[in-house]
């Protein structure tokens, strides 16, 4: 049993499909959960090879009997045990979000998923129906608005620190892709190939991820696209660099730029955002600052200390102010929010779930149609229900 927040409770049950050995993010996921000892990983699926599923299993101390073939196994056995998982982690390539989810969903547990959710945005809104049907909580796995002080960029946009917002500048740019990798790579192999990764490449990767930002800290809703994506490496089926104008439905207007093709660039996450009166600046290279600049006055540098921001925010700092904290706590404060949810029938609203898979796949279909139309500004479909 665990005692947070005054109460006392167990352990959440989890299986995971995905993230066998070799895999980056499925251990990403597997630390993220216990760090706040809130989570019980008790099954899975990690891998479609049966050597490679199994001694990941046993290397995760997870019984033989509960390391299955497929989801379809896993759900049926789980749902047969008085204690089976109650929470599924889906963390394999895209094609297999989808499906995985809905079963998921299907047989009472509740999701979390990588990004992008589906593969298209039919997908993504069947999958928003079923939901809701379910009554089962859904997160998507944004990680960055996990860090505190995108939160607190957030809460300043939204008590009008920034004034009326005139434009956002994102930008999601690395360097591993910048030439041919090697045939045992599996992690580029799979997001190189249009019948896993699906239709995007660099947009679905890691251009959603800057496009949910935007949205997550001006609170505004991108409306319409104006995209080019562009392969710097000959031969290559999709894209690995797009550039993008963004019109907001809150009258903002915005740059995206992801790249997985420029060298010297590691992980480099950044955004500006502007308004009439000051504003902000995040890279997620360096997280722990946050720079405010109100116009006709010195910029301040703001730094995650939990004295200074709010009770909401302040729950997912862990250390003192000057210990640095960085990408493993903000992907914990995404489950610790979903245990919170779950456990103490406490929501977080800063959570990532259904509604921001559905416009992050609005978003890349506007993109890549708007792509086939030589850049024309195109809409997201069914945002127009949204920004109403």
């Amino acid at each position: 049993m665990i005692t947070t927040q005054g109460k006392v409770h167990r352990r959440l049950r989890v299986a995971m499909i995905g993230g066998g050995q070799g895999a980056f993010i499925g251990g990403v996921h597997r630390m993220a959960m216990r760090l706040d000892d809130r989570f019980e990983l008790v099954a899975g699926v990690f891998s479609s090879d049966a050597e490679r599923n199994l001694s990941t299993a046993l290397e995760l101390g997870i019984e033989q009997a509960r390391c299955y073939a497929d989801h379809v196994a896993l759900l049926a056995a789980e749902a047969a045990r008085e204690e089976g998982a109650e929470i599924i982690v889906i963390v394999t390539p895209n094609h297999l979000h989808f499906p995985v989810a809905l079963a998921g969903l299907e047989a009472g547990l509740h999701v979390v998923c990588e990004k992008p959710m589906t593969l298209t945005q039919d997908e993504a809104e069947q999958l928003a129906r079923a939901v809701e049907e379910s009554k089962r909580c859904f997160l998507l796995a944004h990680n960055y608005a996990g860090y505190p002080l995108v939160q607190h960029a957030r809460e300043l946009v939204d008590r009008g620190a920034l004034g009326r917002l005139r434009h956002v500048q994102v930008e999601y740019v690395q360097e591993w892709l910048s030439e041919t990798p090697p045939d045992d790579n599996r992690q580029a192999a799979w997001r190189l190939d249009p019948a896993q990764a699906g239709a995007a490449g660099c947009l679905g990767d890691i251009g959603v991820h800057a496009f949910q930002l935007a949205q997550f800290i001006s609170g505004q809703r991108v409306s319409e696209v104006s995209a080019e994506l562009i392969t710097a490496i000959p031969g290559r089926v999709l894209d690995d660099n797009v550039q993008a104008l963004l019109r907001f439905n809150g009258g903002a207007r915005g740059m995206l730029w992801a790249s997985q093709t420029s060298p010297g660039f590691e992980n480099e996450l950044s955004i500006r955002v502007i308004g009439e009166k000051a504003s902000l600046q995040w890279a997620q290279e360096t997280p722990n600052e946050l720079w405010f600049k109100p116009l006709n006055g010195p910029s301040q540098r703001l730094t995650r200390r939990d004295d200074a921001l709010s009770d909401g925010v302040s729950r997912g700092i862990r250390l003192p102010g000057g210990h640095p904290e960085g990408y493993i706590e903000a992907f914990a404060n995404l489950y610790q929010a979903l245990a919170d949810k779950l456990s103490v029938d406490q929501p977080s609203a800063w959570l990532p779930g259904i509604d921001d898979g559905v416009d992050g796949m609005r978003f890349i279909a506007a993109a890549l149609d708007s792509n086939q139309k030589q850049g024309a500004w195109t809409a997201l479909v069914g945002a127009e229900d949204a920004n109403e």
